[in-house]
């Protein structure tokens, strides 16, 4: 089968098209799937650019997420037949268990659902990673309410405006940052309320006259270093920041966020899967069926920037590491 490796960490030139054998179950639990698609995420290119968890253990395939048709099924798989549309996180760090660039993957049965009735292929490959961020940074860590307001950085971004839908699904009162009237546009279609253009304007002023001055109740920072510092001063007393990056700051900003009792919360969706909770990663497929239900109901849109074949995997990466695209990048398996 045609296969992407990541042969040593590096730039683009590292990703290289090869022909590798089709993988053969592994136990009596998994499937095989014929992959059609396969979504771009920020971790992609940065795993690149380190070869990945394990890179002592390379030629890898990367790219976590993928949405295909089931090809082959073990003794024991009671989930699902061949035939049947699926898509999932899985894989595609580096390490044991294969990525989706490439024509065929394994899988346990338990990290896969069923493929959205309504979606493409490649609609469907570019929702998992991103959604399961989405939803355990609002619904697990944050616990957002219906009522309370959040702030959510780079609300067209891929995981941005995917939480300005559940924001809404919550009930919450959504607040964003962009950086054009294009962008504004696509996220007030989506649900938020207020589009804060933090190339023009202070988003933390922003914030705070749209509250009353009281700052709003939850953060989601997708964009690390300043932004989280800054975010803390956006927030309300007793409210929550969730970030996705490791941001460092100033004594200052870390001591406004102890007058203000604030919780300052971490998010890694990777962690079940670099940890091998297989429980945890049963109920991130839960998460995946949440969304089946919403895209069904018509209150969860995907948005595609781009796709490509397979082939241009390098350029794909060269799109992502620009951080400005809208929505999703996916590749295309024929």
């Amino acid at each position: 089968m045609k296969a992407v490796l990541l042969t040593a960490a590096g730039g683009t030139e590292v990703l290289q098209m090869s022909e590798v054998e089709i993988p053969q179950l592994p136990e009596k639990f998994f499937i095989r799937v014929r992959l059609h698609a396969a979504g771009i995420n920020p971790i992609d290119y940065k795993l690149r650019q380190k070869g990945g968890f394990a890179p002592d253990k390379l030629p890898k395939i990367l790219g976590c997420d993928g949405a295909g048709v089931v090809d082959a099924v073990g003794e024991a798989v009671t989930r699902f037949k061949v035939g049947d549309e699926v898509y999932f996180f899985n894989g595609g760090i580096g390490m044991d268990e294969p990525g989706n660039y490439a024509e065929y993957t394994v899988i346990h049965q338990d990290y896969a659902a069923h493929k959205p009735r309504s979606l493409s292929m490649a609609e469907a490959a570019t929702l998992p990673l991103a959604w399961i961020t989405a939803w355990e940074s609002l619904v697990d860590r944050a616990e957002l309410q219906k009522n309370q307001s959040i702030l959510i950085h780079a609300g067209a971004g891929g995981v941005g405006y995917l939480a300005i839908q559940l924001a809404k699904e919550l009930g919450a009162r959504v607040i964003t940052t962009i950086s054009s009237q294009e962008k504004a546009a696509f996220a007030s279609g989506l649900g938020a309320e207020h589009c804060i253009d933090y190339t023009k304007t202070d988003f933390v002023q922003a914030a705070l006259d749209l509250t009353n001055g009281v700052g709003v109740d939850v953060v989601l920072d997708t964009v690390g270093s300043d932004t989280f510092c800054h975010s803390i001063g956006a927030t309300r007393i007793y409210g929550k920041v969730v970030t996705l990056l490791e941001p460092v700051c100033d004594s200052s900003a870390i001591k406004t966020a102890k007058l203000r009792n604030l919780s300052l919360i971490y998010e890694l969706m990777l962690t079940p899967m670099l940890q091998g909770m297989h429980d945890v990663r049963m109920n991130q497929r839960g998460m995946l069926e949440e969304a089946n239900r919403m895209v069904e109901a018509g209150k969860l849109q995907v948005k595609i920037s781009q796709e490509l074949p397979l082939a241009q995997v390098a350029e794909a990466h060269r799109l992502i590491e620009t951080g400005h695209t809208s929505g999703k990048i996916v590749l295309i398996i024929d």
